[in-house]
C-alpha cells in the first residue's frame, strides 16, 4: 500500500475555511479510479506548530498515486479551489 499524507495551512484559518477544504478536498472520493481511500480532518488542538488540515489518501502503488496528481478531477476540482484558501502545505509519501 502507498499512502500520500498531505497538511494544510489556510490564509485565513476559521471553521467555515476549513469546512470549504475539507468538502474541496473530498471531491476525488469515487472520482479517481486509483484513489483507494481518503480521510480529511481538521485540526482540534490549534498548537503553534499545528496545520489546519491534513488528508490522508492511500493507493496500490506510486504509480497509481502519480495517475491521481495528474487526473483531471485533482487538477482541475481540488488543486484550482484550493488555491485561493491555502498558504503553504506539507507531504510526506511512503511505502505501508
Amino acid at each position: 500500500m502507498f499512502i500520500h499524507v498531505v497538511f494544510f495551512k489556510l490564509k485565513e484559518r476559521n471553521q467555515e475555511n476549513m469546512e470549504k477544504v475539507k468538502n474541496i478536498l473530498m471531491r476525488v472520493e469515487g472520482n479517481v479510479p486509483t484513489l483507494n481511500t481518503i480521510k480529511v480532518g481538521t485540526d482540534v488542538v490549534e498548537s503553534e506548530r499545528s496545520y489546519d488540515v491534513a488528508l490522508i489518501a492511500t493507493f496500490n502503488s506510486r504509480q497509481d498515486m502519480d495517475a491521481y496528481q495528474v487526473h483531471p478531477v485533482h487538477v482541475n476540482e481540488v488543486q484550482a479551489n484550493l488555491k485561493p484558501l491555502v498558504s503553504s502545505s506539507a507531504s510526506v509519501d511512503f511505502n505501508s
